[in-house]
């Protein structure tokens, strides 16, 4: 009984330090004049950081996401993961939120309270950095990632990620660099 009692509080714990760490959206930058028809097309995942990554527990390779947009102004999203050595596409669909840049998950399953996608940075052409907030019952998560045209992004760029990531209350733990792949990603 006592074992159980402090297994509980444990776990609570650690969901209350996970959803501690999670900065409000008012503290996350939105690229000024945000231009959806520039963004639009294939990013790589260069590198993610969040409160639910660890180094040693992720696999760390690159994926990639393209942004088509789509009349109404949204994004149809699709994502290219190679995992367990097949490829796996997951679409989805982003829609404008309030504030150019800021999107919301359209058509998101029940389990997902809320999902909210901010593009803070960006020049169209080299990088990207784009914050995820997903907020279910048992917490909230965040990541941001910081997307590439080409699998290669300047240390200039890798270190500005860093320190974003870190004026998140992430440590370096929570940062990964994904390593470049071709199967997938590059069909």
């Amino acid at each position: 009984m006592a074992l159980g009692l402090l297994c509980l509080g444990l776990a609570l714990l650690g969901t209350l330090q996970i959803q501690a760490l999670v900065p409000p959206l008012s503290k996350i930058p939105l690229q000024p004049d945000f231009r959806q028809d520039k963004f639009q097309g294939k990013w790589y995942a260069v590198s993610v950081a969040g409160n639910k990554f660890h180094k040693g527990n992720e696999s760390g390779t690159m994926y990639t996401d393209t942004y088509g947009l789509k009349d109404d102004g949204s994004y149809s999203v699709t994502a290219i993961l190679f995992r367990g050595e097949v490829c796996q596409y997951w679409n989805r669909t982003f829609v404008p939120s309030g504030q150019a840049g800021q999107f919301i998950l359209g058509d998101r399953p029940s389990k997902i309270l809320s999902y909210t996608v901010r593009v803070t940075a960006t020049d169209y052409n080299q990088f990207a950095m784009v914050f995820f907030k997903k907020v279910l019952k048992e917490g909230v998560y965040f990541k941001t990632v910081l997307y590439g045209r080409t699998k290669e992004l300047s240390l200039e760029l890798r270190q500005r990620f860093v320190s974003f990531a870190k004026s998140l209350s992430l440590s370096d733990d929570n940062i990964i660099f994904l390593k470049p792949i071709d199967k997938c990603i590059d069909d």
